[in-house]
């Protein structure tokens, strides 16, 4: 099964791809918003080109598992992937991912590279790799 999952944020959106059978997800191109809309044609392209079963989309919460008040805007972007690419869209707990991503990079790559790491797009890997751990069970795949 073939999954996208998204980092909505109000300037842009980090994007990830990632599938069941290796539950591995890597970082795609962010889709910029513009005038507070993303860029649907970018995010139809994504789903031609990927022909996801299933999208993923980063619930932001407070860490005491309150709204905060970017979730109802994130709860209405999950509306419009659902009806404008007619696929499936979860909602799943992105507390940490951000930093978790920031961290990782650091500890991970040189200083100098940070610039042209997208931390967005790796925190949609994060929100996707989380997703896949938690329902892991959800997808058995036979060896053939």
């Amino acid at each position: 099964m073939k999954l996208l999952a998204f980092d909505f944020g109000t300037k842009k959106i980090g994007v990830a791809v990632g599938q069941t059978i290796t539950k591995t997800a890597e970082p795609l191109n962010l889709i910029k918003i513009k005038n507070n809309m993303p860029d649907w044609i970018k995010i139809k392209k994504l789903k031609k080109e990927w022909e996801p079963n299933l999208i993923i989309l980063g619930l932001p919460l407070n860490m005491n598992n309150t709204e905060q008040i970017f979730t109802k805007k994130t709860k209405k972007f999950a509306n419009n992937l659902r009806n404008i690419l007619n696929i499936p869209v979860e909602l799943h707990d992105e507390r940490l991912t951000t930093i978790e991503a920031k961290i990782n990079i650091l500890n991970n790559l040189e200083h100098k590279n940070l610039k042209k790491i997208n931390i967005d797009s790796y925190s949609a890997v994060l929100i996707l790799e989380s997703w896949l751990k938690n329902n892991k069970n959800k997808f058995k795949h036979k060896n053939r």
